[in-house]
């Protein structure tokens, strides 16, 4: 029978669990008020001021509002000295960048610091039902908790890091084609304004977006190859960096872009070429790891046991 103040614990939880939930509906529920000057004219503003930007930008609202708002300043401080004691700053924002994610450090750190209090919980709970059966030693369940939370956030870590460089890979893929598109519109007579604006219209993919990014910013006044420019710095991809600055060495001193683009496209071509045969060959060095440890005992196997069966046999 199960004690009665454990029953009780067990009722406050479930009562406090409950009670954090429904005001955590209560709280993302739309207010029916009316809305103010500010909000009715910032659309109006969009394209002037800053403001009205973060005024009409879509927020992202969280999904434990009481409790964000109560643990808010000490995860604040706690995703500062992270930051402070783990340092790469600058390297997290350029992951985030490759990986077209549209957080920010702080936020970055805050879902390692989730990540790994969800590590932590997991190695509790495992470690109180291991302690529950006395089969682990204490040590082993003291370090448990510890070492998955470290796991949980490391792991968000490599998952940014596998994000970043997976669509790494899809702008590689996209770029030939997306260049060589670029070369017939500059050959039929438009503009590199107007061809990298058709080929973001209809295109679809990583770096059409990266393309309308481009566009959006000269729409706002910054020029062409400043835009370009920060593509291939927020990017850092060899073969998108080599493309943009020869396209921004051919805006200044003027010479023909079809030609350079066409160039920068067949360069392309050859690397996928060599990096497709490269990847071949480490491929074919993997597979001998199944073919001499797996296939080729089993083979002999086969082929040595039936002789040996029947020399034991005596037939």
């Amino acid at each position: 029978m199960v004690p009665v103040s454990a029953l009780a614990a067990w009722g406050v939880l479930c009562g406090v669990a409950l009670g954090l939930g429904l005001w955590s509906m209560l709280a993302v529920l739309p207010r029916l008020s009316r809305p103010r000057l500010a909000d009715r004219v910032a659309p109006y503003l969009v394209d002037l001021s800053e403001e009205a930007r973060a005024l009409t930008a879509r927020r992202a609202v969280h999904p434990l509002p009481l409790v964000g708002a109560l643990v808010q300043p000490a995860l604040g401080g706690l995703r500062r000295g992270i930051s402070r004691a783990l340092g790469g700053g600058e390297t997290i924002v350029l992951r985030l960048r490759q990986a077209g994610a549209t957080l920010s450090v702080d936020d970055f750190r805050a879902q390692q610091l989730l990540w790994g209090a969800f590590g932590f919980a997991a190695g509790l709970a495992i470690a109180i039902v291991a302690g529950s059966t006395r089969s682990v030693p204490t040590v082993a369940q003291g370090a448990l908790p510890i070492v998955l939370g470290a796991c949980g956030f490391a792991a968000r870590d490599w998952c940014l890091k596998r994000a970043a460089r997976a669509r790494l890979r899809r702008i590689a893929a996209e770029f030939p084609t997306v260049v060589e598109f670029l070369t017939l519109s500059l050959s039929a007579g438009e503009g590199i304004l107007d061809a990298i604006r058709r080929v973001a219209r209809v295109s679809s993919g990583e770096l059409a977006r990266e393309l309308s990014g481009v566009i959006a910013d000269v729409a706002v006044g910054i020029p062409i190859a400043t835009a370009l420019t920060r593509v291939a710095d927020g990017i850092r991809l060899p073969m998108l960096t080599r493309c943009i600055e020869a396209i921004t060495a051919s805006l200044e001193r003027g010479t023909p872009l079809a030609e350079v683009l066409r160039a920068q496209a067949a360069d392309a071509r050859a690397e996928s070429k060599r990096d497709l045969l490269e990847s071949a060959g480490k491929k074919e060095v993997a597979m001998m790891v199944p073919l001499v440890f797996l296939i080729l005992p089993t083979t002999v196997l086969f082929a040595i046991y039936p002789g040996v069966f029947v020399l034991q046999s005596g037939f």
